[in-house]
């Protein structure tokens, strides 16, 4: 309803059940596709049953203040630009080994753990909840894959202290679209903290923004996908206020101002369990080097560092690495696929993914 208001004086603000929890994320819902957002919230109960009005009020208005003061900045980026970033952000990996807090889908942990270690990070795959605020301090980025949503209430809690700390957050809510309570799940963990990246294939998008263009069955999109996905991921990613994933034959990465799209992969990765999942723990890996070098106003990103070539070199890393497997003449199916994916994450240079990497900016 919002993009009526566009080009007038009208202002709106919204009423009803938001909280603190809930208030960065209604502000950010209600972007219209022209940009048109919400002028302000009303809050009442959330201040007025507070033990600490005070703290509850500032708390709030910090949070309108961050989203008013939102501006998408993005540099003028180009194949070559980009391919340079993401070669960069690889060497400092191998230099600087950020660690990498992961709550992810028990079935693929020992290969996400690994393709980190690979790609010269180090992994933690911690999940109890006295361990999240002291994690948050000592890691370079959180990766949060609901694949088996066994440990939600850690999720919040790592969350919660990652956007205190300031370090990014990798949200995969895999199989969203799968049920009731993934949807559920993932709109509570969407509303407690701020993700940097979300990253998912067209059916767990397309769950997350309500559209009715793809379906999901079970964590698989089904149907022709998007019509235009550049679209969808540029407009969702301006909703969101993050860096959006489309993953698939082809990827879709958008910030909300530009969208690349990305022509690497092997069809391989389609007959081998997790390789979304390894894709989310190496855009983790990615952000956690993007976030240690550059610096951006806490009011603006809510994290360090340029989360758009996180994503991209995340996705490139295992992209251009099942094409290197692949062609090797020890691979002759699945099985022997997957080893060898880790082996080729392991020998990825910068000069690898600038002769390799297939990067278009098409908006």
């Amino acid at each position: 309803m919002l993009k009526s208001l566009d080009g007038t004086g009208v202002r709106a603000v919204a009423i009803g059940g938001i909280k603190s929890t809930n208030a960065l994320r209604t502000l950010h819902g209600t972007v219209s596709t022209t940009g048109h957002a919400l002028d302000g919230i009303a809050v009442v109960s959330d201040i007025m049953n507070s033990v600490d009005p005070l703290a509850s009020a500032r708390s709030l208005s910090n949070t309108i203040r961050a989203f008013k003061s939102y501006s998408v900045l993005s540099p003028e980026h180009t194949a070559e630009s980009i391919k340079t970033s993401v070669s960069s952000l690889l060497g400092i990996i191998k230099s600087l080994k950020p660690l990498v807090h992961q709550i992810t889908n028990i079935v693929v942990t020992n290969q996400s753990a690994n393709a980190t270690l690979a790609l010269g990070a180090s992994p933690i795959m911690a999940t109890a909840l006295a361990e999240m605020e002291d994690l948050s301090r000592v890691s370079g980025a959180l990766l949060v894959n609901m694949g088996t949503v066994t440990d939600k209430d850690g999720m919040l809690l790592a969350g919660h202290h990652a956007n205190l700390h300031r370090k990014p957050i990798i949200f995969d809510p895999v199989g969203v679209g799968a049920t009731t309570f993934r949807r559920t799940v993932a709109n509570e963990l969407l509303n407690t903290w701020q993700a940097s990246v979300i990253k998912g294939n067209a059916g767990e998008l397309g769950a997350l923004a309500n559209s009715e263009e793809v379906k999901a069955r079970g964590v698989d999109s089904v149907g022709k996908g998007f019509a235009d996905p550049a679209s969808f991921v540029k407009q969702l990613a301006l909703k969101e206020k993050c860096v959006i994933i489309l993953t698939g034959i082809t990827d879709y990465v958008s910030d909300g101002s530009t969208v690349i799209k990305l022509d690497n992969g092997h069809e391989l990765l389609a007959h081998i369990t997790g390789s979304g999942c390894m894709v989310g723990t190496c855009v983790a890996v990615f952000c956690a080097a993007a976030a240690s070098i550059m610096e951006v106003r806490m009011d603006k990103k809510l994290v360090d560092g340029d989360m758009l070539s996180g994503a991209i070199g995340g996705v490139l890393a295992v992209t251009v690495a099942s094409e290197l497997a692949a062609a090797r003449p020890d691979v002759f199916g699945p099985g022997t696929f997957l080893p060898a994916l880790i082996d080729e994450l392991y020998n990825l240079t910068p000069d690898k993914v600038i002769e390799r990497a297939k990067v278009e900016v098409i908006h």
